[in-house]
């Protein structure tokens, strides 16, 4: 026994001696706990650290794990999984009739699976090392076992695509072309697995994509992530040698395997994975890349489990809503999944990329998600590489108030990355200044060639896509300017290489507008002085609209917060600047629903395609409207009497009226669309939502979840702190919380009583007003 569990007691001595955190009990009662093996990958569990995500399965009596990492995209800009690990024990500690027990353990970050069938007793722990990209699986038993570890791979043969299966790839999506998806290559290394894809430089998405938008004068300025990037890894363990290959079918995927099987029966086995992606001249490059990060991990390897779990825990102390109540009420239930969400948030925490709100990391077989998509592992509808807007701000927003600004940097960085093609587009398109982002566009800042349009008239805008649905859809970034400016003024980060972003953001549409007006007239203003936003888009509903809701507030939203920063971010000329175009963007609109003064989404518009509800983006995320602001009449208004407000309320994936209610003060009503958004999933894991209108797991689900009870609980207009502007009296908490200026919020409310209130730095207690009702 002492053998079997040393791992245990090291456990423990570690948490001793480790940095001192917060107790947090309630966090060890949110851990998920499965008595019972899974059928099959839809009933897995996430786990990951670092950039890194596993699904982790245990199937008739075999450790399952996929293997995902950030930023793997291949040729056809599809987010490729690194392939799927099987661990077998034989004579078999978890075959049918053993004792089982399977637990996340989140405060450590780790999962632990327990079995034993008469004297055999086994327990393996897997885990991600946080600061390396390393995948662990610890096996320990009390009679020795032979471990065979083996590395499937579905990608070995180049095949073409069907056309459903190109929604994982979306840019190609009803493309007039045949799509290829191209071959991994994996061979035995001394005795390791390695694995790799490395990407065609003659079939790459971003090529196809200049070609099509009519960008190959101005190629060469464009930046390309694609060509050279490569992707992979070694499988290893402790005292294993190959042990041949073997051919196999899971689900309705085949597969080819390597395995590693242990030389000699032991009772303790160690096997790793480690990933490596660089963008590289050469495949001997990538390797010998790969080969130092084996090195690097292997001095680190005697405390990267001390390191990993200190990391989670002091990601823990950082923020968190425990909810009180018996664990079947529904309450109790949203404020785990809180934190089980916050979890899977936190696997990707130093992604080179974005969490995709489409699965993130952890995405499964699609025939479980839809059985009309029988593809493989790697599919997700909306595309890997493919980013849409509207919908990775979900993912994105909640960051602020639990504090984790290192993980926001990824999103940001993404459209820093690709500034250079958005300002090369408006000068080659239309001969301005400014960076033009549309809605839904390749990690390399251009549009998807398939919302681009196939059957494009000669005679369109050739920088506008001919999409009914995304068409002037340009505001979206508006968001991401604020979320910068929101994280200076929330931890006094500097922000300087994110100016240079949020300046062009704003001149394109200043210099874009009067460059349209001037096509239509003599005038590049209104007879107000200001801005014609004509065409444009309040979110994907109202098309073709004068002056959006979604344009105005956001313009007027961020540059006001741009002349508010500290005087070292902007110069005087740009000061002035700034100030010039605040006074030419235009007001919003109003119109009278039932004898009710309500914003309007726009001036005026031709149509309505989708089911948002822009006219309420003044209340969120542009904050013009809410508690302690004038107009809380007329914003509330609009949430209750407004045709299609009212007509397309939901709390499915990507719908945020729960965060408007609580923006509100609508208690009952963000009550109930919060509850809705975090109530368990209908699989196994309850924090696998969706597909809602996107995928599962549905990280907008998550997101918008967690928005949604973070503005029940505080709130902030300047200085000012709201706390529990929406929150039910009757519903128990413990939680903390970021505000802006380094400011952090802890409290505990019981029985209608706040008990403990905790402010720091405690001269901001003075802005704290308690609104308990």
């Amino acid at each position: 026994m002492k053998t079997i569990f040393r791992y245990i007691i090291i456990t423990a001595a570690i948490l001793h001696t480790s940095p001192s955190f917060a107790q947090l009990p309630e966090l060890d009662n949110h851990n998920i706990t499965w008595n019972s093996q899974s059928r099959n990958a839809a009933e897995s569990m996430p786990c990951g650290g670092g950039d890194i995500g596993l699904n982790v399965w245990m199937e008739n009596g075999e450790l399952l794990c996929y293997l995902s990492r950030s930023g793997t995209f291949d040729e056809n800009n599809t987010f490729l999984k690194q392939g799927r690990l099987r661990i077998k024990l034989m004579p078999n500690p978890f075959e049918a009739g053993t004792q089982f027990r399977q637990t996340l353990h989140l405060r450590e970050g780790y999962i632990a699976i327990t079995g034993s069938k008469g004297k055999q007793q086994a327990q393996i722990r897997v885990w991600v090392d946080v600061h390396h990209p390393v995948v662990h699986v610890d096996v320990n038993t009390r009679q020795p076992v032979t471990a065979t570890a083996h590395y499937e791979n579905w990608r070995m043969d180049d095949r073409v695509m069907s056309k459903m299966e190109l929604l994982a790839c979306s840019g190609y999506k009803g493309a007039p072309v045949a799509v290829t998806a191209y071959h991994d290559e994996v061979t035995f290394d001394d005795r390791k697995v390695l694995f790799y894809h490395r990407n065609r430089n003659d079939a790459l998405i971003f090529d196809f994509t200049v070609q099509q938008q009519g960008l190959d004068s101005v190629k060469a300025q464009l930046w390309n992530p694609q060509q050279g990037l490569t992707f992979g890894g070694f499988l290893w363990g402790s005292d294993m040698q190959p042990a041949g290959t073997d051919t196999g079918r899971y689900i309705n995927t085949a597969y080819t395997s390597w395995q590693l099987q242990s030389i000699r029966p032991s009772k303790s086995h160690h096997i790793n994975v480690l990933l490596h992606t660089a963008q590289t001249s050469t495949q001997e490059a990538w390797y010998k890349g790969l080969q130092e990060q084996l090195r690097i991990a292997s001095v680190a390897e005697k405390t990267a489990f001390q390191q990993t779990t200190a990391w989670w825990q002091q990601y823990w102390n950082r923020s968190y809503i425990f909810m009180g109540g018996d664990t079947a009420n529904a309450v109790w239930q949203a404020g785990r999944n809180y934190q089980l969400f916050r979890y899977m948030l936190g696997c990707n925490a130093y992604g080179a990329y974005p969490t995709k709100f489409n699965g993130g990391l952890f995405t499964y077989d699609p025939v479980f998600v839809n059985e009309k998509f029988p593809f493989t592992p790697d599919h997700r509808n909306w595309g890997g590489g493919t980013f849409t807007a509207q919908n990775q701000r979900l993912v994105y927003w909640p960051m602020l108030k639990s504090g984790d600004f290192d993980m926001m940097t990824a999103q940001f960085d993404f459209y820093l990355r690709a500034l250079k093609n958005a300002t090369t587009r408006s000068r080659f398109y239309w001969g301005h200044n400014g960076a033009c982002f549309t809605e839904q566009m390749e990690y390399f800042g251009l549009p998807a060639a398939s919302e681009y349009g196939w059957k494009r008239p000669s005679w369109f805008d050739k920088g506008v896509e001919y999409n009914n649905w995304l068409e002037y859809e340009w505001d979206t970034v508006l968001e991401f300017c604020l979320m910068i400016l929101d994280m200076e003024r929330f931890s006094g980060k500097d922000i300087s290489r994110y100016i240079p972003l949020i300046e062009s953001c704003l001149t394109f549409f200043d210099e874009h507008y009067q460059y349209l007006a001037r096509l239509r007239g003599s005038k590049a203003l209104d007879g107000n002085g200001h801005l014609v936003l004509y065409p444009g888009s309040a979110a994907e509903t109202y098309k073709m609209t004068y002056n959006s809701a979604t344009t105005i507030s956001g313009l007027s939203t961020v540059t006001s917060r741009m002349l508010e920063l500290p005087g070292k971010y902007l110069s005087d000329s740009t000061r002035t600047q700034l100030q010039l175009f605040r006074q030419r963007i235009p007001l919003l609109s109003y119109r009278n629903v039932n004898g009710y003064t309500t914003i309007a989404p726009a001036q005026s518009w031709e149509r309505i395609n989708n089911q948002e509800t822009p006219q309420l983006y003044p209340v969120f995320p542009y904050g013009i409207y809410g508690i302690g602001k004038p107009g809380l009449d007329t914003a509330i208004n609009t949430w209750r009497y407004d045709t299609t407000a009212v007509k397309h309320r939901s709390a499915v994936g990507w719908k945020q009226d729960n965060i408007f209610c609580a923006r509100l003060g609508l208690t009952d009503s963000a009550a109930y669309y919060t509850i809705e958004k975090l109530k368990n999933a209908s699989t196994r894991f309850p924090d696998f939502w969706g597909p809602g209108f996107d995928w599962t797991p549905d990280h907008n689900q998550g997101g918008s979840g967690m928005i949604g009870l973070q503005e029940m609980l505080l709130q902030n207009d300047g200085k000012h702190l709201y706390l529990f502007p929406a929150w039910p009296v009757a519903w128990d908490v413990h939680f903390k919380l970021h505000a802006p200026y380094n400011t952090t919020v802890e409290g505990v409310l019981k029985n209608g009583k706040l008990l403990s209130l905790k402010v720091f730095p405690e001269e901001r207690k003075k802005d704290v007003l308690v609104m308990l009702r």
